[in-house]
């Protein structure tokens, strides 16, 4: 009989793996390997010089999507994020009638039935607005005179006077606005955001989050706020800070030199492959990849958080001196990291949770972040970045028009926003609340169309971005979500 022509190959050592393992198996471990490469190039770049020296850099995420649905109006975001829910009296939505019936009883035709936080079983009582109103810039939008500086940029700003949410407490509040549901373990915005489309940076994360306070109660911000749910993990939000270590466990521990940690990071990769052959975890090419993130790290961010080259009136246009954990010193980073490529950043200021002293309240948190709120507008249309970039400021829900003592409840019927940059129709007012600013009265926008809207501007129909995910396909926008085009330009 004739000798089989693959005899010869099956001696082999790849042979003998062909032999007992399936196709799957051989692409796993292929892969495995080339990740192994990259992780070992990474720890010590005297391996694979010459030709391969620009392969070190791995190219970065592409995204799911490939190319935008249809052609996109931003590159990246950064939302300004209120956490504890500045009242929309107080902001941007002026009630004259509101005022007219301070002290009065609440239309109860009005409350009957309605979702309310702390004042259930309370007599409800007008509360007027603590603060007058004034037309701003040629556009005449309303803005309250705590807001100066964002008057100053009212031309170039949205406001949307007609959000509506579902939660009526912080947290579950922040879970719906950050990842379209109240359940936790979704992923949130800025997740499906670098999911979908991909990071422009080599050397810094797709998605960014910052944290300052002042002005009120400080509310917790849960770390699920920024997860990736169940998305791959490399999609999470990474938490950078203006003070002391900008990222935490990126620097080599003390006493740990060069050679050591990549002794302890080859173990750790054995010890995952060794895993990988039972489970056959994708989670391990998202640690690999989030190893070669981090290594390149230790030189980015630095220089990202190194302001010498900034000039002095920049620093002052912000309002700040130093990189000192406060919301101007974070609207500076915002920006940085937007010109180094960074997707979706996230500042959340915690002090507008105002049950009591609402006037105090509000004047104290507004001047932590109105100045640095309008210079970031000024800062990036002056770099001409305004055009691609989208800047969204508001918090989780509203403020009710009844009083708790000097202050005011939770409210989710009706609240405001606003947002700039590309896409968005600048200098106009969109949607109303009613006479005392208790329900929408007019064009209602929901957290579902806002997501649905925010895809849109980054060239992405929201009901194609999907994941599969336990025998079902999710979408930020669930089932929900209409885009709202009379905001766009």
């Amino acid at each position: 009989m004739d000798k089989n022509p693959n005899d010869q190959f099956l001696q082999t050592p790849l042979g003998e793996s062909a032999r007992y393992h399936t196709r799957r198996q051989f692409f796993g471990k292929a892969l495995r390997g080339v990740g192994t490469l990259a992780l070992a190039s990474l720890l010590d770049q005297s391996l694979f010089r010459g030709a391969a020296e620009s392969a070190l850099a791995s190219p970065h995420w592409q995204g799911v999507i490939g190319s935008p649905h249809f052609t996109p109006k931003v590159k990246r975001v950064i939302f300004l994020y209120m956490a504890g829910g500045p009242s929309h009296l107080e902001t941007f939505d002026p009630k004259p009638k509101l005022a007219e019936m301070d002290g009065k009883p609440m239309p109860s035709s009005l409350t009957d039935g309605e979702q309310i936080a702390q004042l259930q079983g309370e007599e409800l009582i007008c509360k007027a607005p603590q603060f007058g109103f004034r037309p701003s810039g040629e556009s005449g939008q309303q803005i309250s005179e705590v807001f100066p500086y964002t008057a100053a940029v009212a031309d170039d700003i949205c406001i949307v006077r007609s959000m509506v949410t579902e939660q009526i407490n912080h947290d579950p509040a922040h879970t719906f606005m950050n990842t379209g549901t109240s359940i936790s373990g979704r992923p949130s915005m800025g997740s499906w955001v670098t999911y979908g489309l991909g990071n422009e940076s080599n050397d810094l994360p797709g998605f960014v989050v910052m944290t300052s306070a002042g002005g009120g109660q400080d509310q917790p911000i849960s770390a699920r706020q920024w997860h990736s749910g169940f998305l791959p993990s490399e999609y999470q939000g990474v938490p950078f800070a203006s003070t002391g270590q900008p990222v935490h466990y990126v620097d080599n521990p003390l006493g740990v030199g060069h050679e050591c940690q990549r002794d302890v990071v080859s173990s750790v990769r054995e010890l995952n492959e060794i895993r990988d052959e039972v489970v056959d975890d994708p989670e391990i090419a998202s640690r690999i990849s989030q190893y070669e993130m981090a290594f390149r790290m230790q030189t980015s961010v630095p220089e990202l958080m190194d302001l010498q080259g900034e000039p002095d009136y920049i620093k002052a246009m912000y309002g700040m001196n130093s990189l000192d954990g406060s919301f101007a010193a974070n609207c500076l980073m915002a920006r940085r990291l937007a010109e180094r490529g960074v997707r979706f950043i996230q500042l959340y200021h915690r002090g507008w949770d105002h049950h009591s002293n609402i006037k105090g309240g509000m004047e104290t948190a507004a001047g932590h972040v109105d100045q640095a709120s309008a210079a970031l507008i000024m800062d990036l249309k002056q770099r001409g970045m305004l055009d691609d970039t989208l800047v969204i400021w508001g918090g989780e829900f509203g403020r009710t028009p009844m009083a708790q003592g000097t202050g005011r409840d939770h409210h989710i019927n009706g609240f405001s926003i606003w947002m700039a940059g590309g896409g968005i129709r600048p200098g106009m007012t969109y949607g109303e609340t009613d006479d005392l600013g208790y329900n929408v009265a007019k064009d209602p926008v929901h957290v579902h169309d806002f997501h649905a809207t925010l895809l849109h501007l980054f060239g992405i129909d929201h009901t194609r971005l999907t994941y599969r995910h336990q025998g079902r396909r999710f979408r930020l926008t669930d089932v929900h979500g209409r885009v709202v085009r009379d905001i766009l330009a």
